[in-house]
């Protein structure tokens, strides 16, 4: 069995990566809305922290009543208990990475073992 898993990037408007790739970490999803559209939730998590990156187009998220504008290339991370909703003013685009809060040990050169 290999040691990776690899699949092509797919249309739609939700694109969730954690059954592609059997991620087992983390949820990755691929979102788009169309200008003028939004998210038809507002929502918050548990445990998880959410990191989006603006990926194309632009708009904003509500997140505790507070307006965030959005752009292209724009990152911002949203704890847990924050509610949220977006909505897009072009055609957005973006990616969301959803891990659980604090459950990271060590970062990129500490959990590298060369070999």
């Amino acid at each position: 069995m290999a040691n990776y898993t690899k699949v092509s990037k797919e249309q739609g408007a939700r694109i969730e990566l954690h059954e592609k790739l059997g991620l087992t970490g983390a949820e990755i999803s691929i979102n788009t809305l169309p200008a003028g559209e939004h998210v038809p939730f507002v929502h918050a998590h548990k445990q998880n922290e959410e990191i989006y990156y603006i990926e194309k187009g632009n708009g904003k998220v509500i997140v505790d009543k507070e307006e965030i504008i959005l752009s292209q290339g724009d990152w911002i991370k949203i704890k847990p208990a924050g509610k949220r909703q977006f909505f897009a003013n072009t055609d957005m685009t973006y990616i969301c990475i959803q891990v659980k809060e604090n459950s990271l040990e060590s970062f990129t050169a500490e959990d590298s073992i060369l070999v």
